[in-house]
């Protein structure tokens, strides 16, 4: 039986920190589903398809990894694929509290799922979405902290939109 996991995220954008867990993720699971989730609690930059696209590009060498979307609990989207497993990164300990109540929550909803943390790569444990759209805003260089197409992705955004 092929190991299936999914690595949920609202990926706003794509950073190599969520790189790097994907990568490392596809290297123990035989398919890796990354599924862009909404959060309601989040303005997204790009559109769910930009983001699908951008993380398409950047995985595009990973041939076990497939990106979708969804709309609704990610519950019924690992069960909707058959995975046994959700894929997550923990880049320091203030990230453990949040994880930890999303993670009994899921346990909740499905005892079927497992939950597999991996710790993000030193190098990426300050990096969040938020904090390079924020850098990426003032025309800062972000080529060591996203894909070369994310960084071209948000230059685009900024010339075309100074309200990032």
């Amino acid at each position: 039986m092929a190991s299936i996991a999914v690595c949920p995220g609202s990926f706003d954008p794509i950073t190599n920190g969520h790189l790097d867990i994907i990568q490392r993720g596809a290297k123990v699971f035989d398919k890796v589903y990354v599924v862009i989730l909404s959060n309601s609690s989040k303005q997204p930059l790009f559109s769910v398809e930009e983001r699908a696209a951008l993380i398409r590009k950047v995985t595009e060498h990973i041939p076990n990894v497939e990106v979708d979307y969804y709309q609704g609990l990610l519950v019924d989207y690992a069960k909707a694929v058959g995975a046994k497993a959700i894929l997550r990164g923990l880049r320091a300990v203030s990230d453990f509290e949040y994880e930890m109540q999303i993670t009994s929550m899921n346990r909740v909803l499905s005892d079927e799922l497992e939950t597999f943390f991996m710790m993000t790569n030193s190098q990426y444990s300050f990096l969040s979405s938020s904090i390079v759209k924020e850098v990426a805003k003032y025309g800062a260089d972000i080529s060591e902290l996203v894909p070369k197409e994310v960084e071209a992705a948000l230059t685009e955004k900024r010339l075309a939109d100074s309200s990032i």
